[in-house]
């Protein structure tokens, strides 16, 4: 996915909609943003089932419902001010953590969606990526409203991402992917 804006965030609303039947211990990698020398944003299904996301370093986690071959709408929000961070599922807010306070998530690297980027171009472990479907993969540089959030898994039309844009960002493809039009 190539950004409409730079990844130079002090918050964030990371939304898509996830469907996979893999299951078991294993780990799988939902959305990567990567650059030079670090692993900037990461979103993550653990061995364990929880799903966490890591900001240049140690991961915050949350122990939500099992993802599965039902559609989820997933969103991650953080705020660098606060540190509070939570989770979305199906318009259902987590609990808030206190993560990572004051940091930036850096400008100039790339985003793979279902792959972990081991190095700034390459090297992908298969373990580790994810099968079935990601798709409607929006972004915002700021906090959305839990109401806005919850309009969006109820269908209702809401802004579009200003850092990714689902329907309009450019997408490269690469291996055994298909991009498929959906109506939502």
């Amino acid at each position: 996915m190539i950004p409409q804006k730079n990844l130079n965030l002090r918050s964030f609303t990371l939304c898509m909609r996830v469907a996979t039947e893999l299951s078991g211990r294993r780990e799988v990698i939902l959305f990567a943003y990567r650059t030079r020398n670090h692993d900037e944003l990461h979103v993550w299904r653990e061995l364990d089932g929880r799903l966490s996301f890591y900001l240049a370093g140690d991961g915050v986690l949350f122990k939500v419902p099992e993802l599965g071959a039902l559609q989820t709408h997933l969103c991650v929000t953080w705020d660098s001010t606060s540190g509070l961070a939570a989770l979305f599922l199906d318009g259902k807010r987590s609990l808030s953590k206190i993560y990572r306070r004051g940091h930036t998530v850096r400008a100039g690297g790339r985003v793979i969606l279902g792959q972990d980027p081991d190095s700034f171009l390459g090297d992908f472990d298969s373990d580790q990526s994810f099968v079935g479907e990601i798709f409607d993969v929006n972004m915002w540089d700021t906090v959305l409203a839990d109401s806005v959030i919850q309009g969006m898994f109820a269908g209702k039309r809401e802004p579009r991402g200003n850092v990714f844009d689902w329907e309009s960002t450019e997408l490269r493809i690469n291996g055994d992917v298909k991009v498929v039009t959906r109506e939502l």
